[in-house]
C-alpha cells in the first residue's frame, strides 16, 4: 500500500509538474509581449507626431530641407522597424534593430532642434510648443513602458532558465531567452530633443 501511494505521488508529479511549467512559461511570455505592446503604442504616437512637427517647421526652414528630409527618413525607418519588431516581440535581431532605428531618429530630431533654435519665430509658434510638449510626454511614457517590458523579459528569462522549467522549456516551444530593449545612450532616448521656448534673441 505504501509503495502504491509513493507511486501515485510520483505519477502525480510527473503529470502536474510539466503542466505547471508550461502554464508558467506561457504566462511569463504573455506578460512581456503585452508589455511590448505598450511600447508599440507610445512609439507609434511618437512617429505620428513627427510629420506634424516637420510640416510646421518647413515653412520657416526653407534652407534646411536636408534636415527635414533626414527626420522624415529616420521616422519612416523607425516606424518600419517597429512593425517588424512587433511581429516578434523579444526577438534579439528585432530589438537591436528597433533600438538602432529609434536612436537614429533621436539624432535626426536633435539636428532639427539645432535648426529650430536659429529661428525665434518658429520657436514662438504655438503648434511647435504644443508638439514639443506632446513629444516630451510621449518619450516619458516610452521610458516607463520600456522599463516594464525589460522587467517582464527578465521574469520570463528567469522562469525559463531555472529548474524545473529548464528541463521542459525547449520542448514547450521556448528555445531561447527573450531580448531586452536597450539603448546605447539611455538619457537621449528617454526624452525628446528639447526645443527652447525662449523667444528672445536675434531673428533671421
Amino acid at each position: 500500500m505504501k509503495n502504491f501511494i509513493v507511486f501515485l505521488v510520483f505519477a502525480g508529479l510527473f503529470v502536474v509538474l510539466p503542466v505547471w511549467v508550461y502554464n508558467r512559461l506561457i504566462r511569463a511570455r504573455n506578460e512581456y509581449q503585452n508589455a511590448f505592446a505598450q511600447i508599440q503604442v507610445q512609439l507609434k504616437r511618437r512617429h505620428d507626431l513627427i510629420p506634424n512637427l516637420v510640416t510646421t517647421a518647413e515653412a520657416y526652414l526653407k534652407h534646411e530641407s536636408h534636415t527635414l528630409e533626414a527626420v522624415i527618413s529616420a521616422r519612416n525607418n523607425a516606424a518600419a522597424l517597429l512593425r517588424a519588431a512587433a511581429a516578434q516581440p523579444g526577438n534579439l535581431a528585432g530589438m537591436l534593430s528597433l533600438a538602432e532605428g529609434e536612436q537614429q531618429l533621436t539624432a535626426a530630431l536633435r539636428n532639427l532642434n539645432v535648426a529650430v533654435e536659429a529661428y525665434p519665430e518658429l520657436r514662438a509658434e504655438q503648434t511647435v510648443k504644443d508638439l514639443h510638449e506632446e513629444l516630451a510626454g510621449t518619450e516619458n511614457r516610452v521610458s516607463f513602458a520600456r522599463q516594464a517590458y525589460n522587467d517582464a523579459v527578465m521574469e520570463y528569462n528567469n522562469a525559463r532558465e531555472t529548474f524545473p522549467a529548464s528541463l521542459f522549456a525547449a520542448f514547450f516551444g521556448h528555445p531561447q531567452n527573450a531580448a531586452l530593449l536597450q539603448f546605447d545612450d539611455h538619457s537621449e532616448i528617454q526624452q525628446s530633443p528639447r526645443i527652447s521656448l525662449n523667444t528672445s534673441g536675434n531673428s533671421h
